[in-house]
């Protein structure tokens, strides 16, 4: 092959090379970044009979029934303090009548609420009703002021499950 034949090869195998390139680029560029990835904020977890339940393992949701602004916030930070894991906070639900504190849950024998009920004091009521929250869900009242020493953990007296915040 003549010199000037393979040059002119080797100039089009080269423009053929840098035109993909440029194909390529332009589509790695244009195309749009990965969506971020929803995490939920709690994940059921079994928790067979006997089994402890310790506070990291607990999503703990928290609304305000009182008039004192910022309530749940600052109770959700006694909570989060303590081990807890942070789910939902704001206003309780309209109606809701609460003196100092209360568990809305539909399983009073949970391990998951006898712990964090254990931390609010000996005049929580434990009851058994809806909430919109994640995890357990607390209620305070213009009446509660600070957690108690409670318990470390909690065993489960029958085969339950708890919200558990999401493992990476």
């Amino acid at each position: 092959m003549r010199q000037g034949a393979r040059t002119a090869v080797t100039v089009t195998v080269l423009g053929v090379i840098l035109v993909l390139g440029a194909l390529w680029g332009w589509a790695a560029l244009t195309e749009p970044f990965p969506g971020k990835a929803d995490v939920p904020t709690c994940v059921d977890r079994h928790v067979a009979a006997g089994d402890k339940v310790y506070p990291d393992q607990v999503v703990v949701s928290v609304f305000n029934a009182g008039t004192r602004e910022g309530l749940a916030g600052r109770t959700m930070q006694l909570l989060t303090d303590q081990g807890f894991a942070e789910g939902d906070s704001g206003n309780a639900p309209d109606g809701a009548d609460v003196a100092t504190a209360e568990v809305w849950t539909d399983d009073a024998s949970n391990p998951a609420v006898r712990l964090v009920a254990a931390r609010l004091g000996p005049d929580t009521l434990v009851v058994e009703r809806k909430s919109a929250g994640a995890g357990v869900v607390v209620v305070v009242g213009d009446g509660f002021d600070k957690l108690v020493k409670g318990r470390q953990f909690a065993r489960a007296r029958e085969d339950s499950s708890i919200c558990s915040p999401p493992t990476g």
